[in-house]
């Protein structure tokens, strides 16, 4: 049975932790859905992963549409997640004919970066029938505000503006709340202030879900990763094996464990 947002609601009234997974092309939407993952996000990680950039924000979309094409086409009942790249969004003309043909590359929700100044795009979407995503925390189309990747939300005023923002998208419209480097306890407090789906990367145990970049937790490429980052391929033994590992910890609330987590 398809993922629907309803089934990610379910989840978070049951208190059920569901995974999401970023992929890119058919094959792996096949293999990422059929492992039970919940949500496919096509991620502008894509520019990093794929394409070999130092940032998300070249990507287009046009590379955007393309992947999402790609992955409607292998995906087996998973909810179809996709970026909106950077600029893509800045204006409300912009991101409701932006995300009009990401709908209709397949997928079923937009996700856009930013915190209360996206309110009135959020609603313009939601009355037009796109679910959104709303990216709070490190939001890395911002890299160049931040002066780098940093965690976001350590100061007790930073934190509270957060959590003010989370309850502001979700009154917009967001349907789906994403937080990215927070600490753990603000990412808990956000989770519990707002009704929509918490989706958490290094944002501790305590939201709805988790997503992490597929190539991240495969080890791929080796070398230095994020704090928040596990290769599940090392006790998965291969890639099936290595998403179901990834699944399982998710819903069994073992991963994150401390170690990838922010205090």
């Amino acid at each position: 049975m398809a993922v629907t947002i309803n089934t990610l609601r379910d989840y978070k009234e049951k208190g059920e932790a569901f995974a999401v997974l970023t992929a890119y092309d058919a094959a792996f939407a096949q293999v990422v859905s059929e492992a039970g993952v919940d949500a496919i996000l096509i991620g502008d990680s894509l520019g990093m992963v794929l394409q070999g950039k130092d940032s998300t924000l070249p990507v287009t979309m046009d590379d955007i549409c393309y992947h999402t094409r790609s992955v409607a086409a292998g995906n087996r009942g998973a909810l179809i997640m996709a970026d909106m790249p950077f600029m893509s969004y800045g204006t409300i003309p912009d991101a409701l004919e932006n995300a009009a043909r990401l709908m209709r590359a397949g997928a079923h929700m937009v996700k856009l970066e930013g915190t209360d100044w996206m309110k009135d795009t959020i609603t313009a979407l939601s009355e037009r029938g796109v679910p959104v995503c709303a990216h709070l925390g490190l939001t890395p189309q911002f890299v160049n505000k931040f002066g780098g990747y940093k965690v976001q939300g350590r100061e007790e005023k930073q934190a509270e503006l957060m959590i003010e923002h989370a309850s502001e998208l979700v009154a917009a419209g967001a349907d789906v709340i994403l937080l990215e480097c927070v600490p753990a306890p603000l990412a808990a407090r956000i989770t519990q202030a707002v009704q929509a789906p918490v989706i958490g990367i290094g944002a501790g145990r305590d939201t709805d879900g988790q997503v992490l970049v597929l190539h991240d937790m495969l080890g791929i490429p080796e070398g230095r990763k994020a704090k928040f980052v596990k290769n599940f391929l090392e006790e998965g033994g291969s890639i099936p094996g290595a998403i179901k590992a990834y699944v399982k910890a998710v819903r069994e609330r073992t991963f994150p464990s401390e170690e990838h987590t922010f205090k």
